[in-house]
């Protein structure tokens, strides 16, 4: 997949999450096989007043390239403005968010909010395609709620605009994250628009990302949230792409030391408190499915010290093997 001059090796990308896809998880993803990475949403309205937790969202190591920065915001010129400010960072991509359902985002007139509001999303899309010398995407949904599913029409006004690339998640706002993904949206679109699309929603094996692929035309699979705690899932997608083959799942032991390697670079990035709490989530998700693993979950959340939270996973992982 390519995205303006941006080349994807695989298509089989990590999607934007809001307080999960930081750079350790990013890092830990392009190790496993993402071809490309977005950051959490940003908020436009923070960076142009000079957010210093904005900013602190966008941080990125070479390791993560290509990467695409996520940016919500409702005003064309502060949205302008923020992605000018950014494309000084030196991202591969700028992505407009168009899709978030949160409450919060959505009273200000951003995220999903903008597919009620084709008019101002041309001027938003537009204004920051204007204001940066590198690719623009943007990532949708399917709509407002059933009565108003215009993703297509939405698509074909980004592509007017000089949109890159759109990536679609098949659910309206109304239905959040509930329900079941229509990736019939997605084919859609992609049968509507010249530019790459890339489909998103209930990714959940290498088979899903694969049927996706191959039921919906779209270039590239976005995944989510089924790659935390499993970010092997990329390279799983690839080798079945291309070999037909599907992989064992990892072992007790290869989950541990990825778990271990993401809470290392959590703390080198974040400090060390902040970096084992943040990281809980994360070892949640690595454990589901194994033995015991609610016992080791209900130990490791009451554990704030990196050291420990390191040895308590190594006792494990003699103790599963025992």
């Amino acid at each position: 997949m390519q995205i303006g001059s941006v080349i994807c090796e695989t298509p089989f990308v990590l999607a934007p999450l809001a307080g999960l896809t930081d750079s350790p998880m990013r890092r830990i993803c392009r190790r496993r096989g993402a071809s490309m990475v977005w950051t959490e949403m940003v908020s436009a309205e923070g960076l142009v007043r000079d957010g210093a937790k904005s900013l602190e969202l966008l941080a990125f190591t070479e390791e993560e390239r290509p990467i695409a920065f996520q940016l919500f915001g409702a005003r064309p010129e502060a949205m302008a403005g923020a992605a000018a400010r950014v494309a000084a960072l030196g991202p591969d991509v700028i992505d407009i968010n168009v899709g978030c359902p949160a409450k919060k985002v959505v009273r200000s007139g951003a995220g999903s909010a903008l597919m009620r509001e084709p008019a101002l999303l041309r001027e938003i899309a537009s204004a920051v395609v204007e204001a940066v010398g590198r690719p623009v995407t943007a990532k949708i949904r399917s709509g407002w709620d059933e009565d108003s599913v215009n993703a297509v029409d939405v698509a074909v006004a980004l592509e007017e605009c000089g949109v890159s690339a759109v990536a679609v998640h098949p659910r309206t706002r109304a239905q959040g994250f509930g329900g079941v993904a229509d990736w019939s949206m997605i084919r859609d679109v992609a049968s509507s628009i010249s530019i790459p699309v890339l489909g998103s929603g209930d990714v959940r094996t290498a088979a899903d990302a694969l049927r996706m692929l191959e039921t919906t035309s779209c270039d590239a699979v976005m995944i989510g949230r089924g790659a935390v705690g499993n970010p092997w899932l990329f390279r799983n997608a690839e080798t079945l792409r291309r070999t037909g083959a599907t992989a064992d799942p990892p072992t007790f032991a290869e989950t541990m030391a990825t778990a271990m390697e993401q809470l290392d670079l959590m703390v080198e990035a974040k400090g060390e408190h902040r970096g084992v709490l943040e990281m809980r989530k994360h070892l949640v998700a690595y454990l589901r499915g194994f033995r015991g693993a609610s016992h080791l979950r209900a130990e490791l959340v009451r554990i704030d010290d990196h050291a420990a939270v390191l040895e308590r996973l190594r006792v494990a992982m003699d103790e599963y093997t025992a």
